[in-house]
Formats: structure tokens, C-alpha cells, sequence
């Protein structure tokens, strides 16, 4: 089966997370998506790197699938000035707050898991080489349709409209008034 054949293409992407110290006295830590990982291992919350009160985790590892009939959408997000994939999140346990629910480079799902209200949608920018995976996916899939303007259908043009309202009155000076026949029997 050749690449045009096949409907998705799916990438291992690991999810690089940031842990601050809260700004307020309600919030301990802050967490935000920082970068991506083309290619990773599975991770579940693994210490990359610590100084200080910042630490930096490999939170976790979901396949980014590229889809076929998405290729608008993804022309969309590439001719963004940072090109950025998006990183779902769903809220986590006791232990760790956030799991990676899903990663998309699809603006248009991304918009549809924030309307939500449950998960957390960040934009985390793509590194050079996952962009050119999608922009490869993207050229090679994405089809043009060309701008047909609506033309007025004939059978319509020609009719004449009596009027508006109830069809039963035979008058033009008031459409809007009740039938008198309908009146006369609701009064019997």
C-alpha cells in the first residue's frame, strides 16, 4: 500500500511538562506543556531535569495520527506564525495532576475538547522535525476545491407570490387577518 493509499499515519510524540511554584497561596505548583518529544518512549512522569523548585517532566507518550480527510485542517495550523500541535489533558490522580489525554494537530478537534470544559487544551510549539512530517502529510493529501458560486434556480425566479401570511385569504390589502370563515364557525 503506498502513503496516498493509506487513510492516517501515526507518530509517537512524548509530552514534556513544567513544573512552577504556584503564584498564590492556593496553588502549590503550576504545571504547563513545554515542549515535545517526535519519536519517544512510553513515560509516565519521569524526571527530566530539576533546578531549583522547577522541575521538568516526560509526562507521558500518545500517537500523534495524521488523517487524511484533516489535511485543510492542517494547512490551517502550519501557516500559524509558531506552528503548534496541541496537547490535551484530562485531570490525573492523587499523585500527579494532569494525563495526556491526546495530542492533535488538528486546531479544529483541539477547539472541540475545549468547549468541553473537563480537559485542559495547551498549545505546545512543534519541533522543526514534526513539522515537516505534517507538512509532508499535508502536500501530499490536501486538495484544493475550487469556489463555485450559488446560482438561483430557474423555477423559483419565475413564480409570483401572492402574498404572504395565511394562504386562505383571498384579499392582498391585509394577509395577516384571521379567515372569516374560520371565525364565523369558532362564534357559532
Amino acid at each position: 500500500m503506498t502513503t496516498t493509499e493509506t487513510r492516517s499515519i501515526e507518530m509517537p510524540v512524548g509530552v514534556v511538562m513544567q513544573r512552577r511554584p504556584g503564584v498564590t497561596r492556593w496553588q502549590k505548583w503550576a504545571y504547563a506543556p513545554t515542549a515535545l518529544l517526535p519519536g519517544a518512549g512510553p513515560a509516565h512522569w519521569k524526571l527530566l531535569r530539576e533546578e531549583g523548585d522547577i522541575a521538568e517532566y516526560h509526562v507521558g507518550t500518545r500517537a500523534l495520527t495524521l488523517w487524511r480527510t484533516d489535511a485543510e485542517a492542517y494547512r490551517i495550523g502550519l501557516a500559524e506564525k509558531v506552528v503548534c500541535a496541541y496537547v490535551v489533558l484530562q485531570p490525573g490522580d492523587d499523585e500527579w495532576p494532569y494525563k495526556v489525554k491526546l495530542i492533535t494537530a488538528n486546531p479544529h478537534e483541539a477547539m472541540q475538547y475545549s468547549d468541553g470544559g473537563e480537559d485542559v487544551v495547551e498549545k505546545v510549539p512543534m519541533p522543526p522535525a514534526l513539522v515537516a512530517w505534517v507538512q509532508e502529510w499535508t502536500d501530499l493529501h490536501f486538495v484544493e476545491e475550487p469556489f463555485v458560486k450559488r446560482k438561483r434556480k430557474r423555477y423559483l425566479e419565475d413564480k409570483v407570490e401572492d402574498g404572504k401570511g395565511d394562504p386562505r385569504i383571498a384579499q392582498v390589502s391585509d394577509v395577516y387577518r384571521a379567515p372569516s370563515s374560520a371565525r364565523k364557525a369558532r362564534e357559532s
